[in-house]
């Protein structure tokens, strides 16, 4: 299970740094989407990967119990991550209005 996990962490980092680097807003918005979704699945991964394992304490099993604070810094960074999403909608939307592009530049063609 934790191959898997950061086999998908490190596809979506690669995925999202290679968006950032695009030309265009809307790309790069797309990629650091990606990349806080990626260090969410590590954040949350932190905690440790349990299978098959209640999250609540139950005859005596101290050893089972999942940590919480992942968990909660993961649900804080969603939040955070899409109030920062929509701010960046907003801030492309306003740059294309005064522009008319939608190049992190400004230009229309490619260097």
């Amino acid at each position: 299970m934790e191959l898997v996990l950061s086999v998908a962490i490190g596809v979506m980092t690669s995925c999202g740094v290679w968006l950032i680097l695009r030309p265009r807003t809307y790309q790069v918005i797309i990629g650091l989407s990606l990349l806080s979704y990626a260090v969410n699945l590590f954040i949350f991964g932190v905690g440790g990967v349990k299978a098959n394992v209640p999250p609540i304490l139950g005859d005596g099993a101290a050893g089972h119990l999942a940590d919480p604070v992942p968990q909660a810094l993961v649900l804080t960074a969603i939040v955070i991550g899409f109030a920062t999403t929509a701010l960046f909608l907003v801030v492309l939307l306003a740059s294309r209005g005064l522009t008319g592009s939608d190049h992190v530049d400004g230009r229309n063609e490619p260097k």
